[in-house]
């Protein structure tokens, strides 16, 4: 059994011109000590999903679907279980550290809340092992005392690491974690990540714009489409070689080292992903897909294996004959 099972999950927004899909049957599986990085532009459902994981979503969004962690369906939990589960079985790293820390409370008390609320510590055993995380995500122990403004960028960052860590979750889901930090400190951040996710044996569910940045970090790729998975398989095979049109797309936009062709001829792609409230018919990728076919606009594939390795991907390219046939066959 996965640690993290995802089934057919799908996300609705209820809003005043209607019900928007943020995520549309979207299933795969994390297992213990695994990591797995999601990617995909702005508006793709990314951080959507990620909040659905822990039922941090608002009242106007709608599940439905499975989402089992550790054997337990997140979705059918009592509101008693699910704040157990939260910090102790599964944390998050939230995107953008200003604003998830509190401006007016010093870091140090920030780390011991969940550690207070989920063991029975002592307080001088709070104090220690707030400490000992700060120190672990490189951090002097004194500046427990600060506040978050009184730290840099990456500093809070490692702030929001240490809390994630604080109760020994077996999860940890890092929404976008080094978004607004400079190459250097990404990196710092990242090697950060990935060393204590291997010393701990935790889980990850990495999100990012930045293929680049799962395919280092990650053992595994999933690449989101309008609110649906469109490719998902081994990283370095996704990056390198991905199957989906979409994905070669965002492979295609980093430069690549040493090749000034690339550098001086970046590769975009045209257009801008669809709005979720008017999503186009058939493949929601064909209105930007330099490789789509007739009847793209009419047939959306799921997920289907690849011929010669360990990944699927949702598209007419990779189905064999007789399934595709079988698809664009007109009704009788």
């Amino acid at each position: 059994m996965s640690l993290l099972e995802v089934d057919d999950l799908t996300v609705t927004y209820r809003t005043g011109g209607g019900d928007v899909p943020a995520v549309r049957g979207v299933s795969f599986a994390l297992e213990a000590g695994q990591k797995l990085g999601l990617a995909g532009e702005s508006g793709c459902g990314k951080s959507t999903m990620a909040l659905a994981l822990l039922r941090l979503l608002p009242k106007t969004a709608r599940l439905t679907g499975e989402i089992r962690f550790d054997g337990e369906d997140i979705l059918t939990m009592s509101w008693g279980r699910l704040r157990a589960v939260r910090w102790a079985g599964a944390s998050i790293v939230f995107q953008g550290a200003m604003h998830s820390l509190n401006a007016v409370q010093r870091i140090g008390a920030q780390i011991a809340e969940p550690i207070r609320l989920h063991s029975k510590a002592t307080e001088a055993e709070i104090r220690r092992k707030t400490g000992e995380l700060l120190e672990h995500v490189g951090l002097p122990a004194r500046r427990a005392d600060a506040y978050p403004h009184e730290l840099s960028g990456g500093q809070r960052q490692r702030v929001m690491i240490a809390m994630a860590l604080a109760c020994d979750p077996k999860l940890i889901v890092a929404d976008e974690p080094t978004t607004a930090l400079d190459v250097m400190i990404q990196a710092q951040i990242l090697t950060l990540i990935e060393s204590l996710v291997a010393e701990q044996d935790i889980s990850l569910l990495m999100i990012s714009h930045d293929l680049s940045v799962l395919a280092d970090t990650c053992d595994r790729l999933a690449v989101m489409y309008a609110g649906r998975i469109v490719e998902e398989g081994p990283a370095a095979a996704v990056f390198g070689a991905a199957r989906h049109p979409y994905g070669q797309a965002l492979a295609a936009a980093f430069p690549r080292i040493g090749d000034p062709a690339s550098r001086r001829r970046p590769q975009g792609l045209a257009g801008d992903p669809p709005d979720p409230a008017e999503l186009p018919t058939g493949c929601a990728f064909h209105p930007r897909c330099p490789a789509r076919l007739d009847h793209c606009d009419r047939v959306d594939p799921a997920l289907w294996p690849t011929a010669d390795d360990d990944r699927r991907a949702a598209c007419v390219h990779v189905l064999p004959d007789e399934g595709l046939s079988l698809l664009t066959k007109e009704p009788a």
